[in-house]
Order: structure tokens, then sequence, then C-alpha cells
């Protein structure tokens, strides 16, 4: 006969998250849909405590347009699952411990789009990708005018995740200019995040159409050619 430990134990770390629970999956069909979370690709947090912090994370290689109530993973600020008979969380959750610990930040979520996977390739020797007079970058939190810039930065992809993580802090905590609103990984995708999920996912869906904006320009113009990239 199976064992209902682990069953039971998994039931105990997520009683009473049932709400979020539902909103991560409620979000997971609809990046699915989208064509920004195929496959087992995409990690999604919220926080639900900050002192100490523990983040609600998907847990690893799950589809996320068909999340069940127990594909989640309640960690601390170590990364490290909080309670016994959780299932593995996804190997980045140092990345989403990082923007979590950010004040105001309650929701990160991470994509792998197309168009944010091609772009941060293509603008890596540069260091990141500006965005700047599109009208939609005022659904970015705090601009209120198109008369602005939005710097991306990218970050190489590795699977160092603490090491990456620790270059995201670094970033982030710098006093002239730290990281705002998201940041790419080369050939990998987009990490963003938000004071809640509803915010986080606006960010998402502005930088995946600023994205996308950006990458069909090039090919319009002829850029990429010109460039040699392609």
């Amino acid at each position: 006969m199976q064992s209902t430990t682990q069953p039971r134990q998994l039931h105990q770390a997520l009683d009473g998250l049932a709400e979020p629970i539902d909103a991560l999956r409620a979000l997971g069909a609809m990046f699915w849909q989208r064509g920004w979370s195929v496959g087992t690709s995409s990690n999604f947090s919220v926080v639900l405590s900050r002192d100490p912090l523990e983040l609600l994370v998907t847990a690893s290689g799950k589809d996320k347009g068909r999340l069940k109530p127990g594909d989640f993973v309640r960690v601390g600020s170590n990364g490290k699952p909080t309670a016994d008979g959780q299932p593995k969380s996804s190997a980045e959750t140092l990345l989403h411990v990082v923007a979590a610990q950010q004040p105001g930040v309650g929701a990160v979520l991470h994509t792998h789009s197309v168009w944010s996977t091609l772009l941060s390739d293509v603008f890596f020797a540069e260091g990141g990708l500006e965005l700047s007079g599109y009208e939609m970058l005022k659904g970015l939190e705090g601009i209120a005018t198109h008369e602005t810039s939005a710097w991306v930065d990218i970050f190489d992809n590795t699977q160092d995740i603490p090491s990456l993580a620790g270059q995201v802090r670094e970033r982030m905590n710098d006093a002239a200019e730290p990281l705002q609103y998201g940041y790419l990984i080369r050939r990998h995708g987009l990490y963003t995040w938000g004071r809640d999920l509803e915010e986080a996912r606006r960010h998402v869906e502005i930088f995946e159409f600023l994205f996308e904006c950006v990458a069909r320009r090039l090919v319009l113009t002829g850029e990429l050619k010109t460039s040699g990239v392609v």
C-alpha cells in the first residue's frame, strides 16, 4: 500500500493557501495560452510573509498551463522548502527570493516568450535593451508619460543560479541606478515583479508587448540585417 505521509504533509504545507494557488494556476493557464509559458518553462511566486520572508513558488518541471493545486512549494529566504513532503521547487527559486527581498515586491513572474528569448540574445553584447517612447511604457508602475525610457538589463544564462542571483542582487541594490521593473536572461526569458500578482502580471503583458514591437520594428526596417545580426 502506498504511503499517505507525503500527500498529508503537502496538504498541511499548503493549507489555507487556496486563494493564491488558484490565482497562480489561472495565471499559468493565461500565459500558456499567450505562448509565454509553454512546456514546463517559467516559474511564478507570491510573497506569503515578509518577516520571516516566505514565498509560494511553482514546483519544478510542471506544465504551467495545467497546474494542479499541489504543484506549489512554500520556501523561505534561503530558497529551501519550509515544510517536509513538498515537491521540488524550481532551480531558479533564489532569483525569486532576491526580487522578493526588495521593498514593496509581492509577486515575481518568469516567462519564456519567443520575443524575450530572441531579443535577450540580439542585445546581449550591449548589456541590455532600451525601451523608449512607447505609450505602453505607462503600464509599468510609476511611469506617467510615453516620453521616457526603460532600460532592461540582460544577464548571461548559467546553471549556477547562486552566482546569477548574486549578480541580480548587486544590480538591484545599486545605489546610483538600481535595477527596476525586470530583466532578461540571455536566450532564456524575462523576470519581472510587482507589489502584488496583478501588478506583476501587468508588467509581463507590458514587457511582452514592447519586446514584440521592438523585434518587429527591427525586422520591418531591416536593422537586423544591416547590423549583421542575422
